[in-house]
């Protein structure tokens, strides 16, 4: 069998009304997610978004909503990966996907508490001792805003890379890349929030093809 494939997206045929509603929501999402994200970024270069006001709140709100908006694009990554392949294939690709969802958990929670300490201070100082209190309570730090986020992107690009050099090949090398490139300028500076939604608009624009359209990718 051909491993790499141009024939419609059909993640919906094997996989159950859950999997119908994931592909119906895919395209949606690989345009929405890093919208938003790039809304945010764009609202946070404003002046006063920093603080308590209209700006965070709005901010903060559209990168909760991009992110919720990864969940399918996950499922639809990982159905890709789902047919053939070895046992030990598919074990790794559900170990990718719960590290990326569970770092995507604990990114929502990072931006939860955001959203309620910029509805809840009255300015920029009672923000600041707000954000305090919450990260002195043991295990917060590192579990939403250290070391748990950071699963988020693992588990994406490894869900990418073996979509791109797997058996399936159903994406191209360059998304993995893009995705890298976007997560390292977003980290070292949140200024390039729009630039990272940038890449991973082009490396996750193949999901987002209708079924019938040339190149479109199918579980292998």
């Amino acid at each position: 069998m051909n491993a790499t494939r141009t024939t419609p997206y059909a993640g919906t045929t094997s996989h159950g009304l859950g999997g119908a509603r994931t592909a119906r929501l895919t395209p949606l999402a690989v345009v929405g997610a890093p919208a938003l994200m790039a809304l945010y970024g764009g609202i946070r270069l404003l002046p006063g978004s920093r603080e308590p006001g209209p700006g965070w709140t709005t901010g903060h709100a559209a990168m909760f909503a991009g992110l919720l908006l990864f969940a399918p694009l996950l499922l639809a990554l990982r159905r890709l990966l789902a047919p053939g392949g070895t046992t030990a294939g598919r074990f790794a690709a559900g170990a990718a996907l719960g590290t990326a969802v569970t770092g995507l958990a604990c990114s929502l929670t990072q931006i939860g508490i955001d959203l309620v300490v910029g509805l809840t201070a009255a300015d920029g100082a009672e923000q600041s001792r707000m954000f305090d209190r919450v990260q002195d309570v043991p295990g917060v730090l590192p579990a939403v805003y250290q070391v748990g986020p950071l699963l988020f992107h693992v588990g994406l690009l490894a869900l990418l890379t073996a979509a791109a050099a797997g058996r399936s090949r159903a994406l191209r090398w360059w998304s993995p890349v893009l995705v890298l490139l976007g997560t390292l300028a977003s980290g070292a500076d949140l200024a390039f929030v729009p630039v990272a939604a940038a890449c991973y608009l082009l490396a996750l624009a193949p999901l987002a093809r209708p079924a019938g359209a040339p190149g479109a990718v199918v579980p292998a």
